[in-house]
C-alpha cells in the first residue's frame, strides 16, 4: 500500500494553516515529502446549485455560498479553545517542540487545494479513500466529478454509529456537547450529515468503522504503560506524547474506559482489509465484520411541510438546490445549533437525528462492510487484551520507513534559551499592555511598540483577543516574534475564545460565530492569519509556546508533566500586572481587536479604571456621511460598521459606556496610511534589521497579493492597524494630532446588519476622545524609520531563523545594559551609520560596534 496524498478536512477539529503545516512536519519527518497535501480552495456554490471549481470544505454544503465565510451550525459543537481546536491545532504544543520543520509550508496562491489534489490523484487510476473526518471535500468531489469515481475502488470511513451505545449514557452518538438535541449522531458525520450520505451513496463500495466498533477497543492502563515501555521510533515518540497529554488533561477520572482507538483502528482494520483481499466478507486481523443497510440523516421528520428557514436546500425555493426530491429525506428541518428549539424536548433527550447512520431497509438504504467489534488478542498470556494493540505498537516501532528525526535531532546545535533584557536599575517609561487579535497588522504594531525605547515605553504584557482574525493556536507567532526580538520577559494571556454572550451558556466552551461568520476562512482570512501569510515558518523558534499543560492550582482535574509551563490566561495576567504596578503608577492599554478581552477585565475588576490610566483602541468609525462607509466583509446589509466593533458589538458597547478614559482611532483615520508601494520603498534600505526584513516581506507579500487576488482586496485593513502604537508612543509635536470629544453609542441589540455601528448620541453620560487628524507623512516616516532603527532593545542581534541557530551554529554575545538615547556610530563594513543603543555590548555576525557612551 502507498500513500498517495492527503486532503484536509477543515470544518470540524482544526483549522487550516495549522493543520496544513502540521502535516507537512509530520511528512517532513517521515522522508515522504513525495507526499500531495491539499487543503480549502476558494471556490463557491451558485444559489442555483452550480458547484465552482475548488470549493473549499471550510463550510458545510448545506450552507456553502460564494466564498469561505459562513456560518458553523454543525461546527459549534467542537470546543474552540482547551479540549477542542486549540488542542488540535498545536497538537497540545507538542507540534513545535516535537517536529522538525522542512521546506514544505502553506503559501499563499501556491498551496494546492484539496479539490485540485483529489482530481489529480484519482485521475491517475484505481485508488482506494481513508476518510477520517466530514465528508465535504470527498462529497464535492463526487458531485462534481462524476466521470473519476469509477477509479475509486473502494471507500473506508470512521464514524457513524449503528447499534452503538455511548459508555457515558447509553446515547447512539458521541455529540458529548450537544446530547440534549442530539444524542444519535458522531461527529464526522454530523460535521456535514448531506456530504456523509453523497458519500454513502456514491455506489462506491463503503466499509464503515463505526462508534459499535471503537467502542470495544477503549485505551486500556495496560495498553499505555506497554506504549511507554516501546517507543523505539520518532513517531512512537510523538503519538505517546500526545496520547500522555490526552489522559493527563482528561476531565475526569474515567479516561481508560472513556478513550477509545478512533481513527487509528479504523486506518488498522482498512489495511488489514486490503492485504486481505483474497477473503470474502472483508475479513481482518482486527475487527469483526457484517454487511447490513443503512443510511445517513439529513433531516429530521415530517418532511417536506417545515419551510421554518433552517434548510437552505428547500426553503423559500420553486426548485430545491441540486434537484433534489420534493418531500424527500432530505426536506425536513435541519439541526440549526446546539440548542436548536426544534432538536430540544422537555424530557431532556433530543429528537434531531442529523448525521445519524441509522439501520433502515428500503430504496433509500445502501449495503455497506460494518465492524461490530474489536477482535480479542489471540494470545492470552499477553497484558494486551485486543490485537489491534500488538500490531499498532509493532508498525510505530518498525526500523523500516521510519521516522529521520525531530527536531532537536535536526538542530543539533539548538538550545532553548530564553533572552530577557536587565532593566535592574533604570528608569522605565509608562507601563503598556498591548491587547491584540493577531492579524497581520497587530504583529506589525507589536514590532514598532518592542523599538520604542524602554524609557518611552515599557511594554509589559500582551493580551492576545482570539474571537477577531486568527484563531488562538497563532499564539505561537507572537512567542516567536518575541523570542527574535529578544524580550521573552514579556509575558502573553490567552483570551476567552467567544463574543460576549456569544458562547452556549450551559458549556462556555462551545457556542455559536454570530459575528465571526464575517471572516473568510480561506484565502485573506484565518488560513493566512494563522500563517502569518505563510511567513510565520520563518520566524525563529522560541522556547516558549502555547502548551496544554497545566495544574491543579488553575482547576486542572490533575497536574501534568510540567504545570510551571502553563499557559496564562488573559485575565490572570491582567492581575498579575495590576500586582506588580507601584502604587501610583497606571496602566496604558492598546487594543488592535475586538473588545473582548479589556470588556471582560473591566466587567472582572470592579478597580479597573482607578488602575487604568487610558486606552487607545484601533477600531470603530463614525459615519458622517453615507459614502463613508465601514469595512465589515460578508455582511452586505452592515454598512457602517467597523470590523473590530463588530465582531464583538456587547463587549464594545461594554468599553464605551465604562469610565475609562478612552481614545478611539477611527476607520477614517486608520486609512489615511493605508499606502503599500510608501511603505515598502522606505524599508527598501541596503542594510536592515531583521524585523526590518521580515515586515517588508510581509507587507510586500500582503500589497502583491492584493494585486493579483480579489480575496485580498481588504488588506489595507491590516496595514492602517499599526497607527495605534505610532499614536500612542510619539511625541505629539511630531505627529500634531486633533482630537475632539464626542459622546459615542455602539448599536449591539443582536442586529448584525447594525451591530457594531456608532453613532453620535448626546444622551451618552461621557464623551470619548476621537482622533480627528494627524501628520501622516510625518507617521510613515516614524514606522519605517523605527524598524530600520538597531536598537539593540529590540536585540539586533534578534536574528533570523538562519542566524539564530536553528540550522547553524552561531555565538552571540548579548548583554543589555539598560536603555538611553539613540546614537549613531559607524561601523566597519557600513556604508550608511549603525545605530546602536547605549550602554549595550554586543557582536553581530555583520560588524562588531560597541558603544560605552
Amino acid at each position: 500500500m502507498l500513500v498517495q496524498a492527503v486532503t484536509i478536512n477543515t470544518n470540524e477539529w482544526s483549522d487550516g494553516g495549522h493543520s496544513v503545516n502540521h502535516i507537512y512536519d509530520i511528512l517532513y519527518m517521515m522522508g515522504r515529502d513525495d507526499i500531495a497535501v491539499g487543503v480549502g480552495g476558494e471556490g463557491g456554490i451558485l444559489e442555483d446549485g452550480t458547484i465552482q471549481p475548488n470549493v473549499g470544505g471550510y463550510i458545510p454544503i448545506i450552507d456553502q455560498g460564494r466564498g469561505t465565510a459562513g456560518p458553523c451550525r454543525y461546527r459549534q459543537t467542537i470546543p474552540v479553545g482547551a479540549g477542542g481546536r486549540l488542542y488540535k491545532d498545536t497538537n497540545f504544543g507538542y507540534r513545535k517542540s516535537f517536529l522538525p520543520q522542512g521546506s514544505r509550508r502553506y503559501s499563499p496562491l501556491k498551496q494546492p487545494t484539496a479539490q485540485q489534489v483529489l482530481i489529480e490523484k484519482i485521475s491517475y487510476g484505481p485508488i482506494s479513500l481513508f476518510v477520517i473526518g466530514a465528508h465535504t471535500n470527498i462529497a464535492i468531489f463526487l458531485m462534481t466529478n462524476p466521470h473519476l469515481k469509477k477509479n475509486i475502488e473502494h471507500i473506508y470511513i470512521m464514524g457513524g454509529g449503528v447499534r452503538s451505545k455511548n459508555p457515558t449514557g447509553g446515547n447512539h452518538g458521541n455529540l458529548y456537547t450537544c446530547f440534549k438535541s442530539n444524542p444519535y449522531a458522531e461527529f464526522n458525520f454530523f460535521g456535514d450529515p448531506f456530504a456523509a450520505y453523497q458519500v454513502i451513496h456514491s455506489g462506491i463500495p463503503v466499509t464503515l468503522v463505526p462508534l459499535d466498533a471503537t467502542n470495544t477497543i477503549p485505551i486500556t492502563q495496560n495498553f499505555f504503560e506497554e506504549f511507554e515501555r516501546n517507543q523505539h521510533t520518532f513517531e512512537a515518540q510523538y503519538v505517546f506524547k500526545t496520547l500522555k497529554m490526552v489522559r493527563d488533561t482528561w476531565f475526569d477520572d474515567k479516561f481508560y474506559e472513556n478513550c477509545f482507538m478512533w481513527d487509528s483502528f479504523m486506518s488498522g482494520v482498512s489495511t488489514s482489509i486490503m492485504r486481505n483481499v483474497h477473503k470474502r466478507n472483508g475479513e481482518n486481523e482486527f475487527a469483526e465484520m457484517e454487511y447490513m443497510n443503512i443510511t445517513v440523516i439529513t433531516s429530521n421528520k415530517p418532511y417536506g411541510i417545515s419551510d421554518d428557514g433552517s434548510n437552505n436546500l428547500f426553503d423559500g425555493r420553486s426548485v430545491p438546490k441540486f434537484n433534489l426530491t420534493e418531500n424527500g429525506v432530505h426536506s425536513g428541518h435541519v439541526q440549526t445549533g446546539i440548542r436548536d428549539p426544534f432538536c430540544l424536548q422537555n424530557n431532556g433527550i433530543g429528537r434531531c437525528k442529523d448525521g445519524y447512520t441509522e439501520k433502515v431497509s428500503g430504496p433509500d438504504s445502501v449495503r455497506v462492510l460494518l465492524a461490530t467489534r474489536a477482535k480479542q488478542n489471540r494470545d492470552k498470556n499477553s497484558s494486551l487484551d485486543r490485537e489491534f494493540f500488538v500490531s499498532f505498537l509493532n508498525v510505530l516501532n518498525l526500523p523500516q520507513n521510519k521516522g529521520r528525526f525531530n527536531f532537536s535531532s535536526q538542530f543539533p546545535y539548538y538550545k532553548e534559551v530564553v533572552y530577557k533584557p536587565d532593566f535592574e536599575g533604570k528608569k522605565l517609561g509608562k507601563t503598556v499592555v498591548f491587547d491584540m487579535d493577531m492579524s497581520a497588522g497587530d504583529f506589525l504594531a507589536l514590532f514598532y511598540l518592542l523599538k520604542v525605547p524602554v524609557d518611552t515605553i515599557n511594554l509589559k504584557a500582551i493580551l492576545v483577543t482570539p474571537t477577531g482574525w486568527a484563531n488562538a493556536a497563532t499564539i505561537d507567532v507572537i512567542y516567536d516574534l518575541l523570542h527574535m526580538m529578544g524580550r521573552d520577559d514579556i509575558i502573553v494571556g490567552l483570551g476567552d475564545s467567544f463574543g460576549l454572550n456569544q458562547s452556549d451558556p450551559n458549556n462556555p466552551s462551545v457556542g455559536g460565530c454570530k459575528y465571526l461568520k464575517a471572516i473568510p476562512h480561506g484565502s485573506g482570512g484565518l488560513l493566512d492569519s494563522d500563517t502569518l501569510f505563510g511567513l510565520a515558518h520563518d520566524l525563529p523558534r522560541s522556547p516558549r509556546r502555547y502548551t496544554a499543560e497545566n495544574s491543579v492550582e488553575f482547576g486542572a482535574p490533575r497536574n501534568t508533566d510540567h504545570p510551571q509551563l502553563r499557559q496564562p490566561l488573559a485575565l490572570e495576567v491582567w492581575k498579575s500586572i495590576v500586582k506588580s504596578t507601584d502604587v501610583g503608577s497606571k496602566i496604558t492599554i492598546l487594543t488592535n481587536g475586538p473588545l473582548t478581552t479589556l470588556a471582560k477585565i473591566i466587567l472582572a475588576d470592579a478597580n479597573a479604571s482607578s488602575i487604568i490610566q487610558d486606552v487607545f483602541i484601533v477600531g470603530g468609525h463614525i459615519g458622517y456621511h453615507r459614502h463613508d462607509k465601514g469595512n465589515v466583509i460578508n455582511v452586505p446589509l452592515n454598512i457602517y460598521a467597523e470590523m473590530n466593533m463588530f465582531l464583538d458589538p456587547l463587549a464594545a458597547k461594554v468599553v464605551f459606556d465604562s469610565m475609562l478614559d478612552v481614545t478611539l482611532i477611527p476607520l477614517s483615520m486608520q486609512r489615511k496610511v493605508c499606502v503599500f508601494p510608501h511603505f515598502i520603498k522606505k524599508l527598501d534600505f541596503e542594510n536592515k534589521t531583521p524585523e526590518a526584513r521580515f515586515s517588508r516581506r510581509l507587507l510586500k507579500r500582503m500589497y502583491q497579493l492584493q494585486q493579483r487576488n480579489h480575496r485580498y482586496q481588504h488588506m489595507d485593513t491590516f496595514l492602517g492597524e499599526i497607527l495605534g502604537a505610532v499614536i500612542l508612543t510619539t511625541d505629539r509635536q511630531a505627529l500634531n494630532p486633533t482630537f475632539q470629544a464626542k459622546p459615542l453609542k455602539v448599536d449591539a441589540t443582536g442586529d448584525t446588519s447594525k451591530d457594531g455601528q456608532i453613532t453620535v448620541d448626546p444622551e451618552q453620560r461621557k464623551s470619548i476622545k476621537i482622533l480627528h487628524k494627524f501628520d501622516h507623512r510625518i507617521m510613515m516616516f516614524l514606522q519605517t524609520g523605527l524598524l530600520m532603527t538597531n536598537n539593540l532593545l529590540s536585540l539586533e542581534a534578534s536574528m533570523s531563523k538562519k542566524e539564530f541557530g536553528a540550522h547553524r551554529k552561531v555565538e552571540l554575545e548579548i548583554k543589555f545594559r539598560g536603555t538611553g538615547k539613540l546614537i549613531a556610530h559607524s561601523c566597519s563594513g557600513m556604508k550608511r551609520p549603525k545605530v546602536c543603543s547605549s550602554n549595550i555590548i554586543f557582536s553581530y555576525h555583520n560588524c562588531s560596534c560597541q558603544d560605552y557612551h
